[in-house]
């Protein structure tokens, strides 16, 4: 009996080991991931990158990985869904701020916020001045912060939202329903002219979003869900919701479709499992 427990509790431990050596290679390393969409109201094929969450994430030297695979997709501009930073009041910001800098010399950026950049604007008792000195320290010809505005980008007929989500919908452990009106209110007009796309960092509201008028909504948050299992897909959200809906991928409501991307940081635990980071190329092509 005592020799049966001593072998359970050896191959518990060298599961507990595997598992922890997972999490550690994939919360070091990112893949990059292909998506394609053909979109009404767009008058030019275009291609882009969707980066979220990186939260402060170094890979290589000055992110110079990220750097180089983005470079190799050679996109049209590039669109951060959030999270560039973690709401810390000790942590240093300069990696989010030296890779949109390396990367808005080259490219267009497109900057929704995330709720920690939101919780450092309107937390200055506990952040000080930490959010306008993000927003100075990214600030540039190329660099186009989307805080409930948008901007038109004629050669395509794109209209691209930046939403900044109040905090009371990052709510833990439940989803509050969004209030009736409530993205009317916060956001510019839609433009049923134009291909709508909208950056919200919370993919939670998504139905939301499409009856908004969003073509194609750009997400990000839930980090792939943190560990991710075969047919259950993501275990855990940022929120503490077990199995979340909307964990990463693709996902469609009506006419409108959803890129959730797995982001390519993390926070509080720095691990990943069976759920390496994510960059994005995205290809939009007009409808025929």
């Amino acid at each position: 009996m005592q020799s049966m427990f001593g072998t359970i509790f050896l191959i518990a431990v060298i599961l507990a080991v595997a598992l922890l050596a997972v999490g550690i290679i994939d919360g070091n390393r990112f893949v990059t991931v292909r998506e394609e969409f053909v979109l009404p109201g767009l008058s030019k094929e275009c291609r882009f990158v969707l980066i979220s969450d990186l939260h402060n994430k170094v890979y290589g030297n000055k992110n110079d990985k990220v750097i180089d695979a983005i470079q190799k997709i050679n996109p049209d501009f590039i669109i951060l869904a959030g999270d560039l930073v973690t709401s810390q009041v000790s942590e240093d910001m300069t990696p989010g701020i030296e890779l949109m800098n390396a990367l808005s010399r080259r490219y267009r950026i497109y900057y929704g916020l995330g709720n920690h950049e939101s919780k450092m604007q309107k937390d200055t008792g506990r952040f000080g001045d930490k959010f306008d000195r993000l927003m100075k320290a990214v600030s540039g010809k190329n660099m186009y912060v989307l805080q409930n505005a948008s901007i038109d980008l004629p050669e395509y007929n794109i209209r691209v939202t930046g939403l900044d989500l109040d905090l009371d919908y990052f709510a833990h452990f439940k989803i509050r329903k969004i209030r009736d009106g409530y993205l009317q209110e916060t956001l510019p007009g839609y433009d049923s002219r134009k291909c709508n796309i909208l950056i919200a960092h919370n993919p939670d509201y998504f139905e939301d979003y499409a009856r908004w008028g969003a073509q194609l909504v750009l997400s990000g948050h839930v980090h792939g869900g943190i560990m991710r299992l075969p047919f259950l897909g993501g275990v855990i959200a940022p929120s503490y919701k077990f199995f979340p809906k909307y964990d990463g991928g693709v996902f469609r409501s009506g006419a409108s479709v959803m890129l959730l991307g797995r982001g390519l940081g993390s926070h509080t635990l720095p691990f990943r499992f069976f759920n390496p980071a994510e960059l994005c190329e995205v290809v939009l092509k007009p409808c025929e």
